[in-house]
């Protein structure tokens, strides 16, 4: 994550615990000629496009005041998806129990992509239940982690 990514998070952070929400990640990335501030935010039963824009305007103001970043850039706050990523140790709590794909630094039995349904998250580790096996995991061998929806 980036400072200007930290600094937009800390500030997002207090904001949510004020809106009874969670901060499931922000990014600040170039697309074409333009910077682009994504904050996706998640509660429980889920956010509407209401939401979003009350939580938008709000952040919006406290940026601006702040201004944790000096060049311009658009604002978007919307929800994290139906494949929401999993960063935080929290994140891997909360979604015990539901079905997960995970990206890892390392290959683990020469696989270095799993899914399966995760078992919960201990002393930085997540167990992962697969059709096969099932792994204790290190959060830190973990590149990328987000829910999992078959269609």
């Amino acid at each position: 994550m980036s400072k200007a990514e930290e600094a937009v998070e800390k500030i997002a952070e207090n904001l949510a615990a004020e809106l009874s929400c969670e901060i499931a990640d922000v990014e600040f990335v170039k697309e074409g000629s333009e910077w682009f501030l994504r904050v996706f935010v998640d509660r429980e039963g889920g956010v509407d496009l209401d939401f979003c824009e009350v939580f938008s305007r709000r952040l919006s103001e406290i940026l601006d005041e702040n201004d944790p970043i000096s060049q311009a850039y658009r604002l978007e706050v919307s929800s994290p998806g139906i494949e929401r990523p999993l960063k935080k140790e929290k994140d891997f709590v909360r979604f015990s129990g539901e079905k997960i794909k995970v990206s890892l630094f390392e290959a683990i039995d020469s696989q270095k992509q799993l899914i399966g349904t995760l078992l919960g998250c201990e002393d930085g580790k997540i167990g992962l239940e697969t059709d096969k096996e099932t792994y204790s995991i290190d959060l830190k061998n973990i590149s990328k982690a987000n829910l999992y929806w078959e269609f």
